[in-house]
């Protein structure tokens, strides 16, 4: 038989003097407005911690309305599991600008051939997988959820990709080229 006290919930059944004295409690309006403000601030608190630590840890109960969702939760997966061009983006461009005033001293044919080339690169590069993106998440979808999931889904894949792998929230569930489950429902 197995030890009651290790169960779920991890405290004792509260007794039912504890339990109505509880929501007689809870039920009592306080008094002034200042109470009132502070109580729904301490509450809004409450949930601000429960979304960020869920946002950590990929807890769905606790989301934020946005992320929440097996379409969601597929859309995150799908972009995770794969690299994109987009979340190195902002690092090149930083790149280029270091390379930009190192060279624009030395020479401006340099900086001329950096924007001819390299830029376009850069631009034509993201949108082109953004695009190959899109398009393998938009024929899943349809095929996971059907024609109604895609809606708002690949603008939020979008913003997804485009951010480094290590600062996305909710942090990443799956590792690179992992093969997507089947159980999204």
């Amino acid at each position: 038989m197995a030890d009651e006290t290790e169960a779920g919930k991890g405290r004792p059944t509260p007794s039912r003097k504890e339990a109505e004295a509880a929501r007689k409690k809870q039920m009592k309006t306080p008094m002034s407005r200042k109470e009132r403000a502070k109580r729904d601030r301490a509450a809004r608190e409450e949930i601000r911690l429960k979304q960020r630590e869920a946002l950590k840890t990929g807890d769905e109960r606790h989301l934020p309305l946005r992320e929440q969702g097996p379409v969601r939760r597929f859309c995150r997966d799908y972009v995770d599991r794969r690299r994109n061009f987009a979340e190195y983006l902002l690092p090149f461009l930083i790149i280029l600008l270091v390379l930009f005033a190192v060279a624009g001293s030395v020479s401006p044919t340099a900086t001329t051939i950096l924007t001819a080339f390299v830029y376009p690169f850069l631009i034509l590069g993201t949108i082109l997988d953004e695009f190959i993106m899109v398009r393998g998440l938009r024929r899943e979808l349809r095929a996971r959820f059907g024609e109604d999931a895609i809606k708002g889904s690949t603008t939020y894949a979008v913003l997804r990709s485009t951010q480094l792998r290590r600062f996305r929230l909710p942090k990443p569930q799956v590792a690179r080229g992992q093969e997507l489950g089947a159980n999204y429902r």
